[in-house]
């Protein structure tokens, strides 16, 4: 089973978390096994608690992968869009629910890992999560000509954030057609313009 010497420590750990991915991709966090994650990578399941130093290590690597491909994709989906008016700011809330929608398993997983507050994270992992946010504030930021540093830009970013996951969450598990809305990406992009330009007039 074990193929130890096949690879270097960095090889290993971006395998294992490729791996680990690509099952949570497939069967969703409920169902994932971080012993078959192993096997398809020729690994034990002791080879990710040597790596990762726990279960809730692992996933934390293995949402983070997401959250870089989650970041890789925005920046696509702005590429090329004028910053005049309001369409990097759709553009954004449009590829947060395009995401989701593409890699449903994945996104959702992020928040069914629940861990202690007190569990300490890797910095890569959360460098990943930052720099998510970090797209977010750059674009709001430069709309409203606060610039991405600014500490109200900043929190109001976050309140923003809340508010088109609220959006998005409630579409992924149905709810949302259960009130008969069908448009959540719309009614969201309205909510954080309204926001927006009540900041502005403020």
């Amino acid at each position: 089973m074990g193929r130890r010497s096949d690879h270097t420590p960095e090889e290993l750990r971006a395998l294992l978390v490729r791996e680990g991915h690509a099952l949570i991709l497939e069967r969703g966090f409920s169902r994932f096994s971080a012993r078959e994650a192993a096997r398809r990578a020729g690994y034990s399941v002791g080879t990710i608690y040597n790596v990762f130093g726990s279960l809730d290590g692992y996933l934390l690597a293995v949402n983070s992968h997401t959250f870089r491909l989650w970041s890789v994709w925005l920046e696509r989906a702005l590429d090329g869009v004028p910053h005049e008016g309001t369409a990097r700011i759709e553009a954004l809330v449009r590829a947060y629910f395009s995401f989701a929608a593409e890699h449903a398993n994945a996104w959702m997983s992020i928040y069914d890992h629940r861990i202690d507050r007190e569990t300490e994270i890797a910095k890569e992992d959360v460098a990943a999560r930052e720099g998510l946010t970090a797209i977010v504030d750059r674009e709001v930021g430069q709309w409203m000509g606060t610039g991405a540093d600014d500490a109200a830009t900043r929190r109001l970013v976050r309140s923003l954030i809340a508010t088109v996951h609220g959006h998005c969450s409630l579409w992924l598990s149905g709810s949302y057609a259960l009130m008969n809305e069908d448009d959540p990406a719309g009614q969201a992009l309205s909510r954080v313009l309204e926001v927006l330009a009540a900041q502005q007039r403020s």
